[in-house]
């Protein structure tokens, strides 16, 4: 703890007396000034301890309260003035005016030279930054024997705890409680959901401090919260928070960055050898899509403890064109295996880059935590879509991979966050075309019969929707457009005519059905 003027004032070598604002004597000092000018605060920085002869101070109550003004409103902790030379003692009206603005004003006798009070709070603070520096040292190998223990992320965030004197809490990447202490914590930790949600949502590494107390938390459990994101490579990995009684000291602000550093260390792991596992989980997944299971599930259970068992679905995720969504899909596969490894589920994920665009697939459990996780990411990014297939035997991964792929068209070509393959199979063919080459096409087929029914007598359009609607029936289409069935025949000849296609056609009726659908879509 940095010197205050009571631990000045306490120094008895110094002899001084404390003459006005006694109490307000805890201030820290930060550094003793000596100053003989009538307006020294352009030369302060606030916190110092400002020692005076008074030669150039005025003599009258108002010009020695204007000083004391100045002073206080420059953040000076404390007045010393020093008797003998210029005032024989401290004018009452310098008392008057420090008490009414709560600054402390010490007496300094004559035989107390300025310099020894500068010594005094000197080696104070010398004192002070030696220990911090101690300090921090004790706490960096403290922390660094924990992370390299057995329970290393956990020892590291109880040792930071106690180290601080309040609480402390890891969170994974997805924002989700992992590890608190002491475990009475639990309960404010949670409180910081949304506070970590809006670091989730910025590069790495990021901070928030939260000045007063925790969110949500009673008056009584004040506390000084920080939160510090854990990642080196704009992804946060995690999130680190601690709450302490008081604001974090310099000393206490060394020892959770080195708190920090461990932590990302232990998150980010060897850069090599998490691309060594990615290579190695995308190679595993292309065996099982191309049918190979069998080989797969020998690799996989030396290597990630086997795949997943019973029903399963392969999830594809992709942008839009011109959509750059690299952060968002390695953000889609952190949370992926970070929601698989909490209930111990095991799954599948390779990124491939070719002529759509990225691409990340998940093969993971039916309506599993994965496949949850992976639904929620794509909630939040813009312009992210996915793909999800049938539920599937591990053996049928091929045809639910392709699957996941047309549902993912889908979901682009409407715009959708996400579709299943259920509702691609239950739904039209037209979703899985492309909308400008469908609405080309359809005008270029329609515009001889559009433009007849826009200059002669006839609607030959909605004749021939409702033709094609009853499947060629003369009767039931006539009923319904409330024409003879002879006036449909003829519009229906003038079709052929103007088209210049055969109605008795299947692929023909079937293009025009087409062309018709989609206006309507």
């Amino acid at each position: 703890m940095p010197p205050t003027l009571a631990s000045v004032v306490r120094n008895t070598s110094l002899h001084l007396t404390v003459l006005a604002g006694a109490d307000h004597l805890e201030r820290p000092v930060r550094w003793v000034h000596t100053s003989e000018l009538d307006d020294p605060t352009p030369f302060l920085e606030g916190g110092e301890l400002l020692l005076t002869t008074g030669i150039k101070l005025g003599r009258t109550a108002a010009q020695l309260q204007a000083y004391v003004h100045r002073l206080a409103d420059a953040g000076v902790v404390g007045l010393g003035l020093g008797v003998g030379l210029s005032h024989t003692e401290v004018p009452q009206p310098l008392v008057e005016a420090a008490a009414q603005r709560g600054l402390p004003l010490l007496r300094v006798p004559e035989p107390t030279p300025f310099i020894a009070i500068s010594k005094v709070v000197s080696a104070a603070l010398a004192a002070e930054q030696y220990e911090a520096v101690t300090t921090s040292f004790e706490a960096q190998e403290e922390l660094t024997r924990a992370a390299l223990g057995k329970d290393g992320t956990t020892a590291v965030v109880r040792r930071l705890a106690a180290r601080l004197g309040g609480w402390a809490a890891l969170y994974d990447g997805s924002g989700a409680l992992s590890v608190v202490a002491p475990d009475w914590a639990a309960r404010r930790a949670g409180r910081l959901a949304a506070e970590v949600d809006r670091l989730r949502r910025r590069p790495a590494p990021s901070s928030a401090a939260l000045q007063g107390r925790s969110p949500g938390i009673d008056t009584a459990d004040e506390d000084y919260v920080v939160v510090q994101s854990l990642g080196a490579d704009r992804r946060a990995r995690g999130f680190l928070a601690v709450g302490t009684e008081d604001r974090i000291t310099p000393t206490e602000r060394y020892v959770l960055n080195a708190a920090v550093a461990l932590l990302t260390l232990t998150l980010e792991r060897s850069r090599e050898l998490r691309q060594a596992e990615e290579r190695m989980g995308a190679a595993l997944l292309r065996m099982v899509l191309a049918g190979e299971v069998a080989t797969a599930r020998q690799v996989a259970a030396g290597l990630f403890g086997g795949l997943p068992e019973g029903t399963v679905r392969v999830l594809v995720a992709g942008a839009g064109q011109g959509v750059d969504a690299s952060e968002a899909l390695g953000e889609l596969g952190d949370r992926a295996e970070q929601a698989g490894s909490r209930v111990g589920e095991k799954l599948l994920v390779a990124r491939e880059d070719g002529t759509h665009g990225a691409r990340l697939m998940v093969l993971a459990l039916d309506n599993g935590a994965v496949h949850r996780a992976c639904l929620g990411v794509v909630e939040e990014h813009e312009g992210l879509s996915l793909g999800v297939s049938a539920p599937a035997a591990l053996e049928e991964a091929g045809t639910a991979h392709a699957q996941a792929e047309r549902a993912l068209a889908v979901a682009l070509r409407g715009g959708r966050r996400s579709v299943d393959h259920e509702e691609v199979g239950a739904g039209s063919l037209l979703p899985l075309l492309g909308e400008d080459a469908v609405t080309a096409f359809a005008e270029g087929l329609l515009r001889p019969l559009r433009e007849h029914d826009r200059t002669a007598r006839g609607d030959l359009v909605a004749s021939l929707r409702a033709w094609l609607s009853r499947h060629g029936q003369w009767d039931a289409a006539a009923a319904d457009l409330g024409v003879h069935r002879h006036t449909l025949r003829y519009r229906m000849r003038r079709v052929e005519e103007l088209l210049g296609r055969s109605l008795d056609d299947t692929d023909v009726r079937m293009e025009l059905w087409l062309a018709l659908r989609s206006g309507e879509e």
